[in-house]
């Protein structure tokens, strides 16, 4: 594909502060794509949009005011929508007997609910000439996730409502998917350098014989962010209702 595959199209990004939705912030603008960036933090979004050539907006993406009114903002800024990226998430841990009930409620909302939220709101944008919505899905969601289980119960959520709304929303040609990634990311690294050296070494153990492309998560920009922008661009107007791992082969979708 041509790095300039996205020349035109209008793009909302959410959870563009940090990792996966910033590398998008930043990588998108140069394959031709106008971006605004949502997210809860604002100091930290405006940096990277601004750095990126992008716009950004405040949101909460759990609170159905604030989610329309941002929404509506972007779409205003960018004379039109084309594509919502959803890659706002939280993905807190504990064992499944230890989870609280206001983690849990955390969980759904920022995950499950944000997803639902955001892409109600885009729906009277896109409904009357089409475009993409791709949602941030997870392994997790599909075959669970030990110690991360509401988590994981979210992100399931997640991927039912897409395959759902891709069904119901396919006459306006709104085609909706999920993207499952296995990337590394500057939180992936904070992660890392909490572990000892023998917990270090099992985890990458663990990871080797998990991921059978490189036995390690992937890069943002080479691994990520192509497959984003192809789902994203006019290329992929065919597929709908797809989880699509980007993950080096550990979740082999059926």
């Amino acid at each position: 594909m041509s790095d300039r595959e996205l020349q035109g199209r209008r793009i909302i990004v959410t959870g563009g502060a940090s990792g996966m939705g910033e590398g998008l912030v930043r990588a998108l603008p140069r394959r031709g794509a106008s971006i605004i960036s949502l997210d809860l933090n604002e100091d930290g979004g405006e940096r990277i949009a601004q750095e990126s050539g992008a716009a950004f907006i405040k949101v909460d993406v759990t609170d159905k005011a604030s989610v329309t009114n941002a929404v509506d903002q972007a779409v205003a800024r960018l004379g039109g929508l084309d594509v919502l990226i959803h890659a706002a998430g939280i993905a807190p841990g504990a064992k499944a007997e230890d989870i609280s009930l206001e983690q849990w409620h955390q969980a759904m909302a920022v995950n499950a609910t944000g997803t639902f939220l955001t892409n109600q709101a885009v729906f009277p944008h896109l409904k009357d000439r089409g475009g993409a919505i791709l949602n941030f899905a997870s392994a997790a969601g599909v075959k669970g996730y030990p110690n991360k289980a509401a988590y994981a119960a979210a992100k399931g959520a997640v991927v039912a409502w897409t395959r759902s709304i891709a069904v119901e929303w396919g006459c306006h040609n709104i085609r909706v998917n999920g993207i499952a990634p296995a990337i590394w990311t500057p939180m992936y690294d904070k992660t890392r350098a909490s572990m000892t050296p023998e917990e270090l070494e099992a985890h990458d153990a663990a990871l080797k014989a998990a991921i059978p492309l490189g036995g390690k998560l992937g890069d943002i920009a080479r691994d990520f962010v192509p497959v984003v922008a192809f789902f994203a661009s006019e290329g992929a107007h065919f597929i709908t209702g797809q989880i699509i791992p980007v993950d080096g082969g550990t979740l082999m979708m059926r």
